[in-house]
């Protein structure tokens, strides 16, 4: 399988464009239009973030996608607080247990915390005193312009 186009850090695609492609490649994610309004809201930002930080849906990437967006966007770990309240978060939560098991979701991060964890360590480092943040609710006016631009604007997966 190849690898999806948004993922590639230096992707010309538009962030609309990014977006589309990753909700064709990935038909089990939820489409926000069919969820409550403010749950909608949470989701399509998630999803959003998958793709201007050029991460898949597989469990390494999405361990690392929580801990990149505290250190690089404005969405920090008491919005996630809040908003893991949200009943629809749990719902989702509740059905991904159900689906795939405990002991599947256990082992599948216990699997990749040890490759995982010393690339946000240097994440980390490389953000510390970061002055500008990726807006995790305002991207709106962001999605006709390239993944590449909006990459180096806000300093997102460069060396």
């Amino acid at each position: 399988m190849t690898k999806p186009q948004y993922t590639d850090k230096n992707s010309t695609q538009t962030l609309r464009q990014g977006l589309e492609e990753y909700y064709t490649l990935n038909p089990g994610v939820n489409d926000p239009q069919q969820m409550p309004a403010d749950f909608a809201k949470i989701m399509l930002a998630h999803d959003v973030t998958h793709v201007v930080f050029g991460c898949d849906t597989n469990m390494y990437d999405e361990l690392k996608l929580l801990p990149l967006t505290f250190i690089v966007s404005d969405y920090k770990f008491r919005d996630y607080l809040r908003d893991r309240q949200h009943p629809a978060v749990e719902v989702m939560y509740n059905d991904l247990v159900q689906r795939q098991g405990l002991v599947w979701l256990y082992s599948s991060i216990l699997a990749v915390l040890p490759r995982l964890l010393p690339e946000l360590v240097v994440i980390w480092f490389k953000n510390c005193g970061r002055k500008q943040y990726w807006p995790y609710f305002d991207y709106e006016a962001l999605f006709e312009r390239s993944l590449l631009e909006i990459r180096r604007e806000f300093n997102i997966l460069q060396d």
